[in-house]
C-alpha cells in the first residue's frame, strides 16, 4: 500500500505543474527541506540506534557499500573520458549509486520471496544504503555541488550538514547501546512514514519531461548502470562466495536493481547537483526497474 501511495504521490505532483496559480517552486523547496532536515533525521533516530553490527552482518550492508564505490569509480572515469562537468558526474555518481532499497524494495522481495528475504533487505537498507546517503552521499554533494577545492573545504561542510552530525549522534547511540524514550518512537514513526509520499510528490514537483528526455544520454547512462550493471556486478563478485541458489544472493541482486533512492536524489538537489536530472533517474526509474527487476528475478530462478 505505502508503495502505491508513493507512485500516486509521483502523479499528484506531476498533476499540480499544470496548474499556473499553484506555487510549485515554493511547495517543492519546503518539501525538500522537510525531508532532508526533518524526516532523514527522524528515520536515522528510528533505526540506527536498534541497528547492532556485527563482523558476520556486514555481508549484505558490504553488497550496497560496493556499488556506490563502483558507481564513484565508474562514472569518475567517464566524466573524465567524455568531458562532462562536475555538477553531472557528481549527480550520476550519487543518485545512481543508491538503490531504493527499502520503501520499493521491501514490498516486491517480499512478494517475490516471502517475508524470510525482508531480513538481508533490512541489513542492505540500514547498515548499506540508508549509512551511505549520510556519510559519503553527503561527501559527494559536498565535493561536487558547491565548487570547494580543497578536501578540507569538503569535509568541513560534510561535518557541518545537520543530517551528517545527527547520524554521528546516533552511531554513538548504537555503540553504547542507548535507545529513545518509548514515547518519541510513535512522532518519529509517522514522520518516517511520510517520506516516502511527500519525496515522490517533490520529485513529481519539480520533474519536467519534454519531447527530448529520450535522448538524454546522462539519463541512460545513469538508469543502465543502476538496473543493469549494478546487478550484474553484485551477481558475480557474490557469487563467488555465496550459492547460486541461495536466497540471501538472489536478495542482493535485487536490492542492487532498485530504481534509484529519492534520498540520493533529494540530496543531489540540496547540492546542485543537475536537479533536472537527479529527478528524472529517480522518478523514470520506477516504472522502468520493474521491467528489470523481472527479468533479474527470471534470471536468478
Amino acid at each position: 500500500m505505502g508503495l502505491w501511495i508513493a507512485i500516486f504521490s509521483l502523479f499528484c505532483g506531476l498533476a499540480l505543474q499544470f496548474i499556473p496559480a499553484f506555487p510549485k517552486e515554493t511547495v517543492a523547496r519546503i518539501g525538500k527541506n522537510y525531508l532532508i532536515y526533518l524526516a532523514l533525521p527522524a528515520l536515522a533516530l528510528l533505526h540506527i540506534p536498534p541497528l547492532q553490527l556485527k563482523w558476520d552482518l556486514l555481508l549484505a550492508p558490504s553488497s550496497a557499500w560496493f556499488t556506490f564505490l563502483l558507481s564513484w569509480v565508474f562514472f569518475a572515469f567517464l566524466g573524465v573520458r567524455l568531458g562532462w562537468d562536475k555538477r553531472t558526474t557528481g549527480c550520476l555518481i550519487l543518485v545512481s549509486g543508491l538503490g531504493n532499497t527499502s520503501f520499493l524494495g521491501f514490498p516486491i522481495l517480499e512478494l517475490l520471496y516471502g517475508k524470510e528475504a525482508l531480513g538481508t533487505a533490512f541489513l542492505v537498507d540500514q547498515g548499506g544504503s540508508f549509512l551511505l546517503v549520510s556519510t559519503l552521499g553527503v561527501y559527494i554533494g559536498s565535493r561536487y555541488g558547491n565548487g570547494d577545492s580543497t578536501i578540507l573545504q569538503v569535509l568541513k561542510k560534510m561535518i557541518l550538514f545537520p543530517p551528517f552530525l545527527l547520524l554521528l549522534g546516533t552511531l554513538v547511540m548504537s555503540y553504547f547501546r542507548l535507545s529513545l524514550p518509548d514515547m518519541l518512537l510513535p512522532w518519529l514513526e509517522g514522520i518516517g512514514m511520510s517520506m516516502a509520499p511527500i519525496a515522490m510528490a517533490v520529485i513529481g514537483l519539480t520533474m519536467s519531461l519534454d519531447r527530448k528526455w529520450t535522448q538524454n544520454n546522462y539519463l541512460w547512462y545513469g538508469l543502465g548502470y543502476r538496473l543493469v550493471l549494478a546487478p550484474a556486478c553484485v551477481w558475480f563478485i557474490f557469487g563467488l562466495f555465496l550459492p547460486s541458489d541461495s536466497l540471501t544472493l538472489k536478495v542482493l541482486v535485487l536490492e542492487s536493481g532498485m530504481a534509484p533512492m529519492i534520498s540520493g536524489a533529494l540530496l543531489a538537489m540540496e547540492f546542485g547537483l543537475q536537479p533536472r536530472l537527479a529527478t528524472l533517474l529517480a522518478g523514470l526509474g520506477i516504472p522502468l526497474c520493474g521491467i528489470t527487476l523481472l527479468l533479474w528475478q527470471f534470471l536468478l530462478g
